[in-house]
């Protein structure tokens, strides 16, 4: 996608493109596909949804993954006992997902294309209007990542929301 094409994409979606995609059911469906599969490993799971970027941002030339690493600082997915946070961050605007895993359940743990591969789940969902599935199949996927490649320490219990952000 060029320049132009990725700032009409973001000036046009908004805060009504992100409710019609996750309208209160899905996001219900989401917090608790949270929870049920947090039960399942010692990870801790952030979903979160952000409709577009900031002129600014746009401006700066900031990627979908910079906005989901500011978004997992933002959200204090980092602040767990354990380093074990992941966060699953959707932008609407570019059609993308990304996953920042903290260091307990990433840096060479868990190998990037593991990752990319619940991001390729949830975009294919994505891509032909399914978000519900799509957003718990790549939540289901990550919690199979995390019970293959559990963090070192025990689990300190639900440390973060359950429920998705709107960003």
């Amino acid at each position: 996608m060029n320049r132009v094409q990725r700032w009409w994409r973001h000036l046009t979606t908004g805060t009504l493109a992100r409710r019609a995609a996750f309208p209160a059911h899905v996001l219900n469906a989401v917090e608790q596909a949270i929870r049920d599969c947090e039960s399942r490993h010692a990870g801790e799971i952030r979903f979160a949804v952000d409709a577009a970027l900031s002129l600014s941002d746009l401006w700066h030339g900031v990627t979908p993954r910079e906005a989901a690493q500011e978004a997992f600082a933002r959200l204090g997915v980092w602040d767990t006992a354990h380093n074990n946070g992941v966060l699953i961050y959707v932008l609407l605007a570019d059609r993308d997902v990304e996953i920042v895993a903290d260091r307990a359940v990433g840096s060479g743990r868990v190998a990037q294309t593991e990752w990319e591969a619940c991001c390729r789940v949830m975009e294919k969902h994505f891509a032909q209007g399914r978000f519900r599935d799509g957003a718990i199949a790549g939540i289901q996927a990550v919690a199979e990542v995390l019970a293959r490649h559990p963090p070192g320490a025990a689990d300190a219990g639900n440390e973060l929301p359950d429920a998705p952000a709107l960003i």
